[in-house]
């Protein structure tokens, strides 16, 4: 693959990957797999923690309890611990916060201890207060031309009023991933009330709502834009046996493609945007012509595509990453 970022960026030595426990990963997928490989083909020393594992003290720089490890190519015991020790996050050329959702408190702590990391010199991707800024569902409404009729919300009174003008919707929590807690309701209105109680837990939680779009039977399509520009090929997430979700958690078939002209648009229009924020990689979820979601966590499909269509996602981000570092892509961006 011919990146146009290749070449451009500064040299890259050393990264911590800062995820979830490195035994729950699945290797044939997983899209942090798939950056650490890449990296480790550069000869990138790679560690790892978990965000349970950072650290500060006054008077001290943020710390982490890292592993460094090698990864061995076997598909069950994929890495091998060289060495364990706390280090300095600014110690490291660069800092990957690839922790999967839920954005809960203790992912917010973790941002927090991170954007001080970065003021003593880290660099973070994504960045922390990027990341805080543009919760996944939520970063839905600045972009709220390119969205669906969408509604958040507790109000038990409103969401029966969006379904009353819409007739068929989806209701979703806010911190859900992999499909988790989705709902589908048709103009019958079966069962509305009871998802409402449940979604809302009886008021307390707010929740998004936005209108049924029957595109979905072509995909839920996961497009990724790495350093403001899009990859040419997106993975649409097609539900499977009735289901109203793709996501490939809840069981959809995933189907590489190149991206349509909307897509192409929506991507251009959000990339450039976002990556002048501190975002280096953003998974947008499009359905139809319509985006539904902003991923900035953790997007993933990298493996997928990849496979499917030959085109190297992971040597496309590690490019962007060695740009940005070299301020290529921040100079880009703004």
């Amino acid at each position: 693959m011919a990146s146009e970022l290749a070449g451009a960026g500064a040299p890259l030595r050393r990264v911590l990957v800062v995820a979830d426990p490195l035994h729950t990963f699945a290797t044939c997928k997983d899209s942090t797999y798939a950056m650490m490989r890449e990296l480790a083909r550069r000869g990138v020393a790679l560690c790892a923690c978990e965000p349970a594992h950072l650290h500060w003290r006054s008077g001290e720089p943020v710390t982490a309890w890292v592993r460094e490890i090698e990864l061995t190519g076997a598909a069950d015991d994929w890495f091998r611990v060289v060495d364990q020790r706390r280090e300095p996050l600014h110690a490291f050329d660069a800092v990957l916060m690839r922790k999967d959702p839920p954005f809960d408190a203790e992912y917010f702590y973790a941002t927090h201890l991170l954007q001080q990391a970065e003021r003593e010199g880290a660099r973070v991707f994504n960045r922390p207060a990027a990341l805080r800024d543009h919760p996944e569902k939520l970063a839905l409404m600045e972009f709220a031309e390119w969205a669906p009729p969408t509604l958040v919300t507790r109000s038990a009174q409103a969401i029966r009023a969006f379904h009353a003008e819409h007739g068929d919707i989806i209701l979703k929590p806010l911190d859900g991933m992999g499909g988790r807690g989705i709902f589908r309701v048709g103009p019958d209105g079966l069962n509305l009330g009871a998802v409402i109680e449940t979604l809302t837990q009886h008021g307390h939680t707010t929740i998004m709502v936005q209108r049924f779009l029957p595109a979905i039977a072509q995909g839920d399509k996961r497009v990724l834009v790495i350093g403001g520009e899009p990859v040419p090929y997106c993975l649409a997430r097609i539900p499977q046996g009735g289901e109203v979700r793709g996501n490939l958690a809840a069981g959809g078939r995933g189907v590489a493609q190149p991206l349509s002209e909307a897509d192409r648009a929506i991507a251009r229009a959000l990339g450039p945007r976002l990556a002048a924020r501190g975002l280096l990689l953003v998974g947008l979820d499009i359905i139809g012509e319509h985006l539904t979601e902003v991923n900035v966590t953790s997007p993933t499909c990298f493996q997928e595509i990849t496979q499917q269509t030959g085109w190297d996602v992971a040597a496309r981000f590690v490019d962007a990453l060695q740009a940005a570092l070299a301020g290529a892509w921040a100079e880009k961006g703004a």
